[in-house]
């Protein structure tokens, strides 16, 4: 499975800039991508003193653009997440679509971090991030979640072979960002496919470094802090080969924790 993964300088707070930015992108993927990754807030970005302007409503305008990138390019897209407005009021979303362009999934970010104060704006989400893309079992969830091994781990308890991390993580912790995709990717025995967005808003700089680990920690590719498209070939059997190696899942203590 090939995967490729945008990563991104956005311009805060703009959203037709984004959008435009994503399509010209596009254009220079390579013919056999199987899976389009973007990142986090990849509509408004952490303009969120303007949400009441610029939020999508119940994601309508961010999930035709996607499901039209999806049919334009044959590839299924994870697609990183959008400021979404709803009855529910605001919510950090991610929406998956097929290579046919079909709805597959929405996620929301269930652990909102303080330090960049969501939990200000935005209502946790209260739903699992799986889904399958190419008969694939893979989870996705947002930045944040990332330091959460417990709520990655139940994905991968739950057949995910492929977890997808798309993110906002700023440069000041990029060491964290690093460290903590491998080592889920190690305990959990699966591919790590994490897009990260490089660049600057008012109140953060961006650290970039999108990754894809394979399912034992190798690091398969990895970007830097400009702005670029990463590709990374994935092969699904490593995913059984590590698991039988080092039986985890098979040896977890139920009568302890």
């Amino acid at each position: 499975m090939q995967v490729a993964l945008l990563q991104l300088d956005l311009a805060f707070g703009d959203v037709e800039v984004n959008k435009e930015k994503i399509n010209h992108m596009l254009h220079k993927i390579q013919d056999e991508t199987d899976v389009i990754v973007l990142p986090e807030l990849w509509n408004t970005c952490y303009d969120l003193k303007r949400l009441d302007q610029l939020a999508d409503y119940d994601g309508w305008d961010s999930r035709a653009f996607l499901s039209h990138l999806a049919y334009r390019h044959e590839a299924a897209i994870v697609g990183g997440s959008v400021a979404k407005v709803g009855e529910q009021g605001f919510t950090n979303t991610m929406y998956i679509y097929n290579k046919k362009g079909h709805f597959i999934k929405e996620y929301s970010k269930a652990h909102l971090i303080p330090l960049m104060h969501e939990h200000k704006y935005f209502k946790a989400g209260d739903r699992d991030g799986l889904f399958e893309v190419g008969g694939i079992p893979s989870a996705g969830l947002i930045c944040y979640d990332l330091r959460f091994p417990e709520w990655v781990r139940w994905h991968a308890v739950k057949g995910a072979k492929v977890i997808y991390i798309v993110a906002q993580w700023p440069k000041a912790r990029i060491n964290h960002w690093r460290t903590l995709i491998q080592a889920r990717a190690i305990e959990n025995q699966c591919f790590v496919v994490a897009c990260n967005r490089v660049g600057d808003d008012p109140n953060f700089s961006f650290g970039g470094h999108s990754m894809v680990v394979d399912p034992m920690g190798e690091v398969i590719v990895e970007g830097d802090v400009e702005e670029g498209i990463l590709t990374a070939t994935l092969d699904l059997d490593q995913v059984a080969k590590a698991r039988n190696l080092i039986p985890v899942f098979n040896d977890i203590r139920k009568d302890l924790y």
